[in-house]
């Protein structure tokens, strides 16, 4: 049966971020609907973010496109040309490629709940913009490196 049964869906905390890149999310909440649901295209979580929580270190794919749709509370996301402010039913997306950094913040009293949406790649490269870091997800899972490719033990 395709309906999903949220009590029972995946759920993951925080970040798979090597150290100290993963300090941050350790109170980030994901419900992996699209897992539930035995996606294989893409994915679809419903992630909760509490107040004074970050979604993600600011990143851009190479490969992989994002969708995000606010559901409850208020985020601020984060880009390289400046900050803008969504609310319950408003979205952003993120084209593969664009070297456009993004990420949210959940600056208000209260949790934000939203929809995170991405394609799910064969192979990716994930950059992150602030910190000397770059994920590179292929045939052989996710790994993290430094920008010139040391990995990240």
């Amino acid at each position: 049966m395709p309906r999903i049964d949220i009590a029972t869906a995946p759920v993951s905390l925080g970040s798979d971020y090597p150290a100290p890149f993963d300090r941050d999310f350790a109170e980030r909440r994901r419900i992996r609907l699209g897992d539930a649901a035995g996606l294989t295209q893409f994915g679809v979580n419903l992630t909760t973010l509490p107040p004074g929580g970050i979604s993600s270190l600011r990143h851009w794919h190479e490969v992989e496109e994002e969708m995000v749709l606010v559901l409850e509370g208020r985020l601020t996301l984060v880009e390289d040309g400046g900050e803008a402010e969504l609310g319950p039913g408003e979205s952003a997306g993120f084209p593969a490629a664009s070297g456009e950094g993004h990420h949210f913040l959940n600056r208000g009293p209260a949790p934000a709940v939203y929809l995170e949406i991405g394609t799910r790649p064969a192979a990716d490269r994930c950059h992150y913009s602030d910190v000397d870091l770059v994920a590179i997800d292929d045939e052989h899972g996710t790994r993290y490196t430094r920008r010139d490719g040391t990995p990240y033990e």
